[in-house]
């Protein structure tokens, strides 16, 4: 396997110029099938890790958590984004210190969203979300791995849809360190380039969980990065949903036909 620290460096050209899709697996197989299919990076999906443990997303607790990313990174070549939710604490002191324990699996970069978990009050106040990221990145620089650090505001995931906010927020995640900028759910392409804009010259990250655009489209845009979050695994669980219904309720079995070589595929 390569090093950490040639991952690292690998993912952090691959944020230099151009675009590049960072599909997300939820297991070591996933993960594998993904690497062998070309693509040149990859990104853990908390939500898709969570449905194999069979609970809804934001489920699951630091140590699985470490334990997960630690088998994505070694069944695989290539970087590995780890989507670390929140930091798992509020503080950014606690925020700091399981930044440390997250860079030492061996992930390439992580991304520290500033959601609160609280429906009432859904996203972190300002000043605490940024100070939340200025405590990461200082975790990753005492760490001298270069890990790279994405920022994210979560407004458009949970109701507080407000462009202007959002662009708030992720430039003062820039201006705290953050190396790539990140707001989920955004699918207006025109709120796309001025994110693109306001953060410029640091990448962005697009979420596609929707075919709202294509690779060439975003990169015209000036993303950088694309990745798809938990889809790909919804797209799973929709043919494994669909062929089981099937079965149990018209005791037929015509998904089982044309199926994927999986063991071709895993073991080239």
């Amino acid at each position: 396997m390569p090093r950490s620290d040639d991952r690292v460096a690998a993912f952090h050209r691959l944020h230099s110029g151009g675009c590049f899709v960072m599909p997300n697996p939820w297991d070591a197989g996933s993960a594998r099938a993904l690497e062998q299919l070309g693509f040149k990076a990859l990104a853990t999906t908390s939500s898709g890790f969570a449905w194999t443990t069979g609970h809804p997303d934001r489920s699951g607790n630091i140590d699985q958590v470490l334990a997960h990313l630690r088998t994505i990174v070694d069944s695989v070549r290539v970087p590995v984004n780890a989507d670390f939710e929140g930091g798992y604490a509020v503080d950014p002191d606690e925020v700091g210190a399981n930044v440390a324990r997250a860079v030492s699996t061996g992930v390439a970069g992580l991304s520290i969203e500033d959601a609160s978990g609280d429906p009432e009050d859904p996203l972190f106040d300002f000043e605490l979300a940024v100070a939340r990221i200025r405590a990461a990145r200082e975790a990753i620089d005492r760490s001298g791995t270069g890990v790279l650090l994405t920022g994210r505001s979560e407004g458009f995931v949970h109701g507080r849809p407000d462009i202007d906010e959002t662009i708030r927020r992720l430039r003062a995640f820039a201006q705290a360190g953050a190396d790539c900028l990140y707001a989920p759910w955004i699918v207006s392409l025109a709120h796309v380039s001025a994110i693109v804009a306001a953060v410029a010259p640091k990448p962005v990250n697009l979420l596609v969980n929707a075919p709202f655009t294509t690779v060439a489209q975003a990169a015209e845009l000036g993303v950088r990065r694309i990745s798809v979050g938990g889809t790909l695994a919804r797209t799973a669980w929709d043919g494994f949903l669909g062929a089981a219904r099937e079965i149990a309720e018209q005791g037929t079995f015509t998904r089982f036909e044309g199926l994927p070589n999986v063991d071709g595929l895993l073991g080239s």
